[in-house]
Protein backbone atom coordinates (compact mmCIF):
# COMPACT_ATOMS: atom_id res chain seq x y z
CA UNK A 1 0.00 0.00 0.00
CA UNK A 2 1.38 3.25 -1.03
CA UNK A 3 1.64 6.04 1.30
CA UNK A 4 -0.06 8.93 0.78
CA UNK A 5 2.31 11.46 -0.70
CA UNK A 6 1.08 14.65 0.88
CA UNK A 7 -1.63 17.68 1.09
CA UNK A 8 -3.02 18.06 -1.70
CA UNK A 9 -5.71 20.97 -0.98
CA UNK A 10 -7.75 22.71 1.84
CA UNK A 11 -10.99 23.97 1.10
CA UNK A 12 -12.44 26.51 3.40
CA UNK A 13 -15.81 28.37 3.99
CA UNK A 14 -15.47 32.55 3.11
CA UNK A 15 -18.48 35.12 4.17
CA UNK A 16 -17.55 36.63 0.33
CA UNK A 17 -15.91 35.16 -2.78
CA UNK A 18 -15.36 38.35 -3.59
CA UNK A 19 -13.23 39.32 -0.60
CA UNK A 20 -10.95 36.19 -1.03
CA UNK A 21 -9.89 36.84 -4.01
CA UNK A 22 -8.74 40.31 -2.97
CA UNK A 23 -7.03 38.95 0.39
CA UNK A 24 -5.45 35.81 -1.75
CA UNK A 25 -4.57 37.75 -4.45
CA UNK A 26 -3.34 41.43 -3.76
CA UNK A 27 -2.19 40.47 0.03
CA UNK A 28 -0.85 36.78 0.00
CA UNK A 29 -0.18 36.72 -3.76
CA UNK A 30 -1.49 33.33 -4.63
CA UNK A 31 -3.07 32.58 -8.30
CA UNK A 32 -6.76 31.77 -8.84
CA UNK A 33 -6.40 29.37 -11.10
CA UNK A 34 -10.37 28.18 -11.51
CA UNK A 35 -13.43 30.09 -10.92
CA UNK A 36 -16.14 27.47 -10.50
CA UNK A 37 -19.06 26.28 -8.60
CA UNK A 38 -19.45 24.06 -5.63
CA UNK A 39 -20.30 20.65 -8.06
CA UNK A 40 -22.71 19.72 -5.23
CA UNK A 41 -24.22 23.31 -4.65
CA UNK A 42 -24.18 25.15 -8.00
CA UNK A 43 -24.93 28.58 -6.47
CA UNK A 44 -22.05 28.66 -4.44
CA UNK A 45 -18.59 29.64 -5.86
CA UNK A 46 -15.51 27.12 -5.50
CA UNK A 47 -12.42 29.71 -6.07
CA UNK A 48 -8.93 28.01 -6.57
CA UNK A 49 -5.78 29.80 -5.84
CA UNK A 50 -2.22 27.77 -6.36
CA UNK A 51 1.05 28.40 -7.01
CA UNK A 52 1.94 29.69 -10.71
CA UNK A 53 0.67 26.62 -12.36
CA UNK A 54 -1.82 25.07 -10.12
CA UNK A 55 0.57 22.23 -9.02
CA UNK A 56 -1.22 19.25 -6.55
CA UNK A 57 -0.17 20.40 -3.06
CA UNK A 58 -0.16 23.99 -3.44
CA UNK A 59 -3.92 25.23 -3.82
CA UNK A 60 -6.28 26.17 -1.01
CA UNK A 61 -9.95 26.29 -2.05
CA UNK A 62 -13.05 28.44 -1.12
CA UNK A 63 -16.99 28.11 -0.89
CA UNK A 64 -18.97 31.00 -0.20
CA UNK A 65 -22.52 29.24 1.18
CA UNK A 66 -25.39 31.71 0.58
CA UNK A 67 -26.70 32.46 4.11
CA UNK A 68 -24.13 30.51 6.33
CA UNK A 69 -22.95 31.74 9.54
CA UNK A 70 -19.97 32.49 11.14
CA UNK A 71 -17.87 29.71 12.08
CA UNK A 72 -16.72 29.03 15.70
CA UNK A 73 -13.42 28.04 16.71
CA UNK A 74 -12.72 24.86 18.94
CA UNK A 75 -11.63 21.34 19.23
CA UNK A 76 -12.75 18.79 16.98
CA UNK A 77 -11.97 20.93 14.04
CA UNK A 78 -9.44 21.18 11.28
CA UNK A 79 -7.89 24.40 12.98
CA UNK A 80 -5.53 26.04 10.71
CA UNK A 81 -4.20 26.23 7.14
CA UNK A 82 -0.33 26.70 6.90
CA UNK A 83 1.82 28.00 3.31
CA UNK A 84 5.15 27.41 2.85
CA UNK A 85 7.64 30.58 2.06
CA UNK A 86 11.84 29.88 1.09
CA UNK A 87 13.40 30.45 4.09
CA UNK A 88 13.59 32.51 6.93
CA UNK A 89 14.46 35.74 5.59
CA UNK A 90 11.00 35.73 4.03
CA UNK A 91 9.05 35.76 7.34
CA UNK A 92 10.93 39.19 7.82
CA UNK A 93 9.55 40.09 4.51
CA UNK A 94 5.73 38.71 5.43
CA UNK A 95 5.84 40.61 9.35
CA UNK A 96 6.21 44.25 7.16
CA UNK A 97 4.01 43.22 4.88
CA UNK A 98 1.23 41.95 7.35
CA UNK A 99 2.15 45.35 9.48
CA UNK A 100 1.35 47.97 6.58
CA UNK A 101 -1.19 46.10 5.14
CA UNK A 102 -3.13 45.63 8.90
CA UNK A 103 -3.59 42.31 8.49
CA UNK A 104 -3.61 40.88 11.90
CA UNK A 105 -0.84 38.08 13.07
CA UNK A 106 1.51 36.94 16.21
CA UNK A 107 4.96 37.30 15.04
CA UNK A 108 7.35 34.84 14.43
CA UNK A 109 7.71 32.00 16.53
CA UNK A 110 9.06 28.55 16.21
CA UNK A 111 8.05 25.21 16.08
CA UNK A 112 9.26 21.23 15.03
CA UNK A 113 12.09 23.27 14.66
CA UNK A 114 10.70 25.61 11.61
CA UNK A 115 10.40 29.18 11.70
CA UNK A 116 6.61 30.19 11.54
CA UNK A 117 4.06 33.32 11.92
CA UNK A 118 0.34 32.84 12.06
CA UNK A 119 -2.12 35.15 10.83
CA UNK A 120 -5.64 35.87 9.89
CA UNK A 121 -8.09 37.27 7.32
CA UNK A 122 -11.56 39.30 7.19
CA UNK A 123 -13.27 36.07 8.84
CA UNK A 124 -11.22 35.19 11.00
CA UNK A 125 -9.85 32.24 9.34
CA UNK A 126 -7.01 30.79 10.77
CA UNK A 127 -3.33 30.47 8.63
CA UNK A 128 0.03 30.12 9.10
CA UNK A 129 3.31 31.16 7.05
CA UNK A 130 5.83 28.28 7.44
CA UNK A 131 9.78 28.43 6.54
CA UNK A 132 11.79 25.90 4.31
CA UNK A 133 14.44 26.78 5.30
CA UNK A 134 15.53 23.86 7.61
CA UNK A 135 12.74 21.70 5.49
CA UNK A 136 13.32 17.86 3.57
CA UNK A 137 10.89 16.15 1.89
CA UNK A 138 8.08 16.98 -0.36
CA UNK A 139 8.84 19.34 -3.20
CA UNK A 140 7.68 23.08 -3.16
CA UNK A 141 5.82 24.16 -5.82
CA UNK A 142 6.50 27.38 -8.32
CA UNK A 143 5.32 30.92 -6.89
CA UNK A 144 3.60 33.13 -8.66
CA UNK A 145 5.46 34.24 -11.31
CA UNK A 146 3.71 37.70 -12.62
CA UNK A 147 1.74 38.56 -8.74
CA UNK A 148 2.76 41.01 -6.48
CA UNK A 149 5.15 39.31 -3.82
CA UNK A 150 8.66 39.27 -4.70
CA UNK A 151 9.65 35.75 -5.84
CA UNK A 152 12.10 34.68 -3.02
CA UNK A 153 9.31 35.53 -0.82
CA UNK A 154 6.66 34.17 -2.37
CA UNK A 155 4.31 31.54 -1.34
CA UNK A 156 5.21 28.24 -2.96
CA UNK A 157 2.42 25.61 -1.75
CA UNK A 158 0.84 24.17 1.42
CA UNK A 159 2.51 23.52 4.77
CA UNK A 160 1.55 21.54 7.56
CA UNK A 161 -2.43 20.92 7.92
CA UNK A 162 -2.99 21.55 11.82
CA UNK A 163 -6.05 19.65 13.49
CA UNK A 164 -7.69 20.08 16.96
CA UNK A 165 -9.19 16.85 18.67
CA UNK A 166 -10.43 15.92 22.66
CA UNK A 167 -9.45 12.25 21.57
CA UNK A 168 -5.82 11.73 20.79
CA UNK A 169 -5.90 8.06 21.39
CA UNK A 170 -8.62 7.71 18.67
CA UNK A 171 -7.39 10.69 15.59
CA UNK A 172 -3.53 9.14 16.46
CA UNK A 173 -4.78 5.42 15.84
CA UNK A 174 -6.60 6.71 13.01
CA UNK A 175 -3.47 8.83 11.65
CA UNK A 176 -1.19 5.70 11.83
CA UNK A 177 -2.91 2.80 11.25
CA UNK A 178 -5.70 3.99 8.76
CA UNK A 179 -4.19 6.41 7.15
CA UNK A 180 -0.35 5.40 7.43
CA UNK A 181 0.83 8.48 8.65
CA UNK A 182 4.10 8.74 11.04
CA UNK A 183 4.67 10.35 14.48
CA UNK A 184 7.59 12.21 14.12
CA UNK A 185 7.71 14.55 16.64
CA UNK A 186 5.95 16.01 19.79
CA UNK A 187 6.10 19.21 21.75
CA UNK A 188 3.77 20.32 24.39
CA UNK A 189 0.22 19.00 23.56
CA UNK A 190 1.13 19.38 19.72
CA UNK A 191 2.24 16.08 17.81
CA UNK A 192 3.77 15.93 14.26
CA UNK A 193 2.80 12.70 11.92
CA UNK A 194 4.51 12.71 8.31
CA UNK A 195 3.56 10.79 5.23
CA UNK A 196 5.36 9.91 2.10
CA UNK A 197 8.42 12.18 1.67
CA UNK A 198 7.55 14.09 4.55
CA UNK A 199 8.48 17.54 5.54
CA UNK A 200 6.09 20.53 4.68
CA UNK A 201 4.13 19.72 2.64
CA UNK A 202 3.47 15.95 3.48
CA UNK A 203 2.22 16.55 7.54
CA UNK A 204 -0.37 17.08 9.90
CA UNK A 205 -0.25 19.06 13.45
CA UNK A 206 -2.67 18.07 15.44
CA UNK A 207 -3.44 19.48 18.91
CA UNK A 208 -4.93 17.83 21.74
CA UNK A 209 -7.63 20.08 23.39
CA UNK A 210 -10.48 19.29 26.00
CA UNK A 211 -10.45 22.63 27.41
CA UNK A 212 -11.91 24.50 23.94
CA UNK A 213 -15.58 23.94 23.17
CA UNK A 214 -16.57 21.83 20.13
CA UNK A 215 -16.17 24.27 16.85
CA UNK A 216 -18.77 24.50 14.78
CA UNK A 217 -18.75 24.87 10.76
CA UNK A 218 -19.16 28.28 9.65
CA UNK A 219 -17.50 30.63 7.26
CA UNK A 220 -14.03 31.32 8.81
CA UNK A 221 -13.56 28.09 9.34
CA UNK A 222 -12.32 25.03 7.14
CA UNK A 223 -13.99 22.71 5.67
CA UNK A 224 -12.47 19.58 4.67
CA UNK A 225 -8.94 18.95 3.46
CA UNK A 226 -7.10 16.72 1.29
CA UNK A 227 -4.59 14.30 0.68
CA UNK A 228 -2.62 13.56 -2.57
CA UNK A 229 -2.50 10.02 -4.74
CA UNK A 230 -0.72 9.59 -7.90
CA UNK A 231 -3.71 8.61 -9.98
CA UNK A 232 -7.14 6.23 -10.11
CA UNK A 233 -5.86 2.89 -9.41
CA UNK A 234 -4.04 4.31 -6.15
CA UNK A 235 -7.35 6.28 -4.80
CA UNK A 236 -8.90 2.55 -5.86
CA UNK A 237 -7.06 0.90 -3.72
CA UNK A 238 -7.47 3.54 -0.53
CA UNK A 239 -11.44 3.51 -0.94
CA UNK A 240 -10.80 -0.67 -0.74
CA UNK A 241 -8.57 0.23 2.82
CA UNK A 242 -11.45 2.66 3.96
CA UNK A 243 -13.63 -0.39 3.85
CA UNK A 244 -11.83 -2.57 4.95
CA UNK A 245 -11.81 -0.33 8.11
CA UNK A 246 -15.64 0.21 7.94
CA UNK A 247 -15.02 3.90 7.82
CA UNK A 248 -18.26 5.65 5.84
CA UNK A 249 -16.84 6.76 2.51
CA UNK A 250 -18.41 8.58 -0.31
CA UNK A 251 -17.22 6.11 -3.17
CA UNK A 252 -15.14 7.63 -5.88
CA UNK A 253 -16.49 11.07 -6.86
CA UNK A 254 -15.74 12.69 -10.50
CA UNK A 255 -14.52 16.57 -9.73
CA UNK A 256 -12.93 16.55 -13.82
CA UNK A 257 -9.82 18.66 -11.98
CA UNK A 258 -9.29 15.84 -9.97
CA UNK A 259 -10.89 12.47 -8.54
CA UNK A 260 -11.79 12.38 -5.12
CA UNK A 261 -12.31 10.05 -2.25
CA UNK A 262 -14.33 11.38 0.89
CA UNK A 263 -14.28 10.02 4.48
CA UNK A 264 -15.18 11.90 8.13
CA UNK A 265 -12.57 10.28 9.69
CA UNK A 266 -14.07 12.02 12.96
CA UNK A 267 -17.09 14.24 14.47
CA UNK A 268 -16.73 17.45 12.37
CA UNK A 269 -13.42 16.28 9.96
CA UNK A 270 -13.49 15.39 6.87
CA UNK A 271 -10.78 14.17 5.03
CA UNK A 272 -10.12 13.75 1.18
CA UNK A 273 -8.07 11.79 -1.20
CA UNK A 274 -7.61 13.28 -4.42
CA UNK A 275 -5.59 11.98 -7.05
CA UNK A 276 -2.54 14.43 -8.67
CA UNK A 277 -4.53 14.54 -11.82
CA UNK A 278 -5.16 15.90 -14.47
CA UNK A 279 -5.49 19.58 -13.17
CA UNK A 280 -6.48 22.96 -13.94
CA UNK A 281 -4.56 23.49 -17.02
CA UNK A 282 -6.71 21.42 -19.73
CA UNK A 283 -9.56 24.11 -19.99
CA UNK A 284 -8.02 27.21 -20.14
CA UNK A 285 -4.73 28.77 -21.58
CA UNK A 286 -2.05 29.18 -18.95
CA UNK A 287 -2.20 32.85 -19.72
CA UNK A 288 -5.71 33.66 -18.68
CA UNK A 289 -6.47 31.01 -15.73
CA UNK A 290 -9.33 31.71 -13.32
CA UNK A 291 -10.40 34.95 -15.59
CA UNK A 292 -14.17 33.37 -16.40
CA UNK A 293 -16.36 30.92 -14.88
CA UNK A 294 -14.98 26.97 -15.80
CA UNK A 295 -17.41 24.47 -15.69
CA UNK A 296 -16.72 20.75 -15.74
CA UNK A 297 -18.60 19.26 -19.55
CA UNK A 298 -21.32 17.80 -17.31
CA UNK A 299 -22.51 21.26 -16.50
CA UNK A 300 -21.84 22.79 -19.62
CA UNK A 301 -25.75 22.36 -20.03
CA UNK A 302 -26.27 24.49 -16.89
CA UNK A 303 -23.99 27.22 -17.90
CA UNK A 304 -27.22 29.86 -18.59
CA UNK A 305 -29.22 28.44 -14.91
CA UNK A 306 -25.36 28.44 -12.97
CA UNK A 307 -24.65 32.26 -14.29
CA UNK A 308 -27.89 33.35 -13.34
CA UNK A 309 -27.20 32.27 -9.45
CA UNK A 310 -23.96 33.08 -8.68
CA UNK A 311 -23.48 36.59 -8.97
CA UNK A 312 -20.35 37.64 -11.47
CA UNK A 313 -17.37 39.56 -10.37
CA UNK A 314 -13.96 40.47 -12.25
CA UNK A 315 -10.98 38.06 -11.65
CA UNK A 316 -9.10 39.15 -15.12
CA UNK A 317 -5.28 39.92 -14.29
CA UNK A 318 -3.97 38.95 -17.59
CA UNK A 319 -4.28 42.90 -18.97
CA UNK A 320 -3.18 44.15 -15.75
CA UNK A 321 0.98 44.40 -14.44
CA UNK A 322 1.59 43.73 -10.74
CA UNK A 323 4.64 45.31 -9.62
CA UNK A 324 6.68 43.46 -7.27
CA UNK A 325 6.34 45.05 -3.63
CA UNK A 326 9.28 45.38 -1.48
CA UNK A 327 8.61 46.12 1.93
CA UNK A 328 11.24 48.37 3.20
Amino acid sequence: MNQLKGVHHVTAITSSAEKIYEFFTNVLGLRLVKKTVNQDDIQTYHLYFTDDVGSPGTDMTFFDFPGIPKGVHGTDEISKTSFRVPNDAALDYWVKRFNRLKVEHTGIKEQFGKKTLSFVDFDDQQYQLISDENNQGVAAGTPWQKGPIPLEYAITGLGPVFVRVSNLDYFKALMEEVLLFKETAKEGSYHLFETGEGGNGASVIVEYNTILPRGRQGFGTVHHAAFRVEDRAELDEWMKRMQSFRLPNSGYVERYYFGSLYTNVYPQILFEIATDGPGFMGDEPYETLGEKLSLPPFFEPKREQIEKLVRPFDTVRSTKVFEKEYED
